[in-house]
């Protein structure tokens, strides 16, 4: 009795035996909810992480990808914050988007604050681009603020929604934005069938994927400028403009610059605001090396797709920051959102 006492008050010390305790998946179900439909940019990077996480995760549990399209993300956001199991077992990923309009929006930090999540790392850094018909009439970038488009979207919140309105707010583009596509997969499609002429704020990663020859063969549509700060070095290589060049005052540049900043978290892995720190802990090691993992290396390179990642903790300050934000250019960007 006494030897099973000090073994236990020995183990209490142990920081590392304490997070072992805590942090065994042996035998468990990992679930990775999706924060949109099959077959774009954020559920091809899911279903990556998915397929290899599972071996860098303490017990190796099974992991599995579930979609849950809807709200731009939302439905995951809500999920992790009020029903989402707290021992690990789910992870969201949601666009980023879902991570910054809280900020904009008192109501919906009623569903969700993403300054509470514990966030467990990012998989991708990503390039947005405008993918446009080549039939359409815009031709330049500049041609947009004062030739009418037909762009296609998913929801607030999304970038492919956020990002053409705040060009319409700041730049006086004339973009008319048609929401309620599923994912970017589903508006690329639009796109193809010529039910919208383009798409604004999608990944490049998403469109290398979908077109991987887009920058080489003459196809339906062209990548037509990079929403960025620097661009992608593939991008501006062959030429693909930068829309932040269009700023035409420092003040409105800003503005654009918070836009773009939340490219740095494109694809955000969370976990709910209650999970134990010693769970979050081992969860964060595990994702830093799925990321660098040859096999998924490997796997990604096949598909044509970047792996630019970054850690729980840069994700989390990145986040935190985000929420301190002076009052002042929260009201500006919130006009520019028109909310």
């Amino acid at each position: 009795m006494n030897i099973r006492i000090l073994a236990a008050a020995a183990c209490s010390l142990l920081v590392t035996c304490a997070a072992q305790a805590q942090t065994s998946f042996a035998g468990k179900q990992v679930t990775i909810g999706i924060g949109s439909s099959t077959g774009g940019g954020l559920d091809t990077y899911g279903r990556l992480v998915a397929r290899h996480l599972g071996k860098h995760v303490p017990g190796n549990p099974t992991v599995v990808p579930s979609n849950m399209p809807g709200a731009g993300g939302g439905i995951v956001a809500a999920y992790l914050a009020n029903k989402a199991p707290t021992d690990g077992t789910f992870i969201g990923l949601v666009f980023p988007g879902i991570i910054v309009d809280p900020l904009l929006s008192e109501s919906l930090r009623k569903n969700y604050d993403p300054s509470t999540f514990n966030y467990m790392g990012n998989a991708h850094s990503e390039t947005l681009v405008c993918l446009v018909r080549r039939d359409a009439e815009v031709k330049t970038p500049a041609d947009l603020l004062t030739t009418p488009s037909i762009i296609g979207a998913t929801a607030a919140g999304s970038t492919t929604f956020d990002f053409p309105t705040a060009l319409n707010s700041v730049l006086g583009a004339k973009m008319k934005i048609v929401t309620g596509y599923k994912g970017s997969r589903e508006v690329t499609l639009a796109v193809e069938r010529g039910e919208v002429q383009g798409i604004c704020g999608v990944g490049w990663s998403t469109i290398k994927v979908q077109y991987p020859d887009v920058l080489k063969s003459e196809l339906f549509a062209r990548v037509f400028a990079q929403e960025d700060m620097k661009g992608h070095p593939q991008l501006t290589a062959a030429g693909v403009p930068l829309m932040i060049d269009l700023a035409r005052s420092e003040s409105d540049r800003k503005v654009m610059e918070v836009f773009y900043a939340q490219n740095a978290f494109a694809r955000p892995l969370i976990l709910p605001q209650a999970v134990p720190a010693p769970v979050v802990e081992t969860l964060r090691r595990a994702l830093d090396a799925t990321m660098k993992d040859p096999e998924l290396l490997a796997e990604a390179e096949k598909m044509n797709i970047d792996v630019i990642p970054s850690t729980g903790e840069q994700v989390q300050d990145l986040v935190a920051r985000m929420y301190r934000t002076d009052a002042e250019t929260v009201e500006r960007v919130k006009k520019t959102l028109g909310r």
